[in-house]
C-alpha cells in the first residue's frame, strides 16, 4: 500500500507516509472499537429489557465487554506501530497467566456472580417466593421468604426462627449446590414447617403455671 501511494504522491510527501498511514489505521481501529462497543451496549440493554435483567447486572457485563474491545483494539494498534507478533503473544500469555491466577484466587466471589446471573436469567425463584434448601430431598434446611437477590447473596426472611424479622444471607453459589424446594408467591407454606410460635408459647405458659407455688388456704 505504501509503495502504491509513493507512486501517486509527490516526492516531498513520501517521508510523511510512514507517519500518516499508521496513524490513520490506528484512528480507524479506535473508531471501529468505539462503534462496536456502542452497538454491543445497545444490544445488551435491549436483551436486559426483554429478559428483565436487573440493572445492577449490566455494569459488570458492560465493563467486561468494554475492556475486551479496548484490549483487542490496543493490540491491533501496537501491531500497526511495528510491534512484532511474538512480543504481543508473549505479553498476552503473561497477562493471561496473571489473569488465571487472579481468577482462581477470586473463584468464590466470581462463582457467586455467575450464579447470580443464572438466577436472574433462568429464574428458579423470585423475590416473594418461599424456598427451602435441602442437603437431601428429606433433610430440612434453611427456609424463608426471598426478600432480596443481589450479586453475592440471596436474602431470606427466616420462617423457622423463634422471633420474626431475622434474615438469612445465603451465597448464591450455595443455592446451586443444594436441593431447592419452592413455594411460589401466593402459595401457602405448610404450617408444620413454620416457626412453632404458638406451641412454644403455650408450652412455656404451661411450665410457668406448673412451677408456680399454690397459695395457702385458710378455713
Amino acid at each position: 500500500m505504501l509503495e502504491r501511494l509513493k507512486l501517486i504522491l509527490p516526492p516531498w510527501m513520501h517521508e510523511w507516509l510512514d507517519v500518516i498511514v499508521p496513524g490513520a489505521q490506528i484512528a480507524l481501529i479506535m473508531l471501529a472499537a468505539l462503534l462496536l462497543q456502542h452497538l454491543l451496549r445497545r444490544v445488551i440493554l435491549r436483551a436486559s429489557d426483554h429478559y428483565q435483567f436487573p440493572h445492577e447486572l449490566l455494569t459488570p457485563i458492560n465493563g467486561v465487554v468494554r475492556w475486551l474491545i479496548l484490549g483487542g483494539a490496543g493490540l491491533l494498534a501496537l501491531e500497526r506501530l511495528g510491534v512484532s507478533a511474538a512480543v504481543l503473544w508473549t505479553a498476552f500469555t503473561g497477562f493471561a497467566t496473571v489473569g488465571a491466577v487472579a481468577f482462581f484466587a477470586a473463584w468464590s466471589v466470581l462463582s457467586n456472580l455467575f450464579c447470580a446471573f443464572l438466577i436472574f436469567t433462568v429464574g428458579p425463584f423470585r423475590v416473594g417466593d418461599h424456598i427451602e434448601l435441602l442437603d437431601t430431598a428429606e433433610k430440612p434446611g434453611a427456609l424463608g421468604r426471598v426478600v432480596d437477590i443481589n450479586l453475592l447473596y440471596t436474602t431470606l426472611e427466616d420462617a423457622t426462627a423463634p422471633e420474626p424479622g431475622s434474615l438469612l444471607q445465603i451465597p448464591n453459589a450455595l443455592i446451586f449446590q443444594r436441593v431447592l424446594r419452592r413455594w411460589p408467591e401466593g402459595v401457602a407454606v405448610p404450617r408444620s414447617k413454620l416457626r412453632p410460635a404458638s406451641s412454644g408459647n403455650a408450652a412455656a405458659a404451661g411450665a410457668e403455671s406448673a412451677a408456680a407455688p399454690k397459695g395457702a388456704s385458710f378455713p
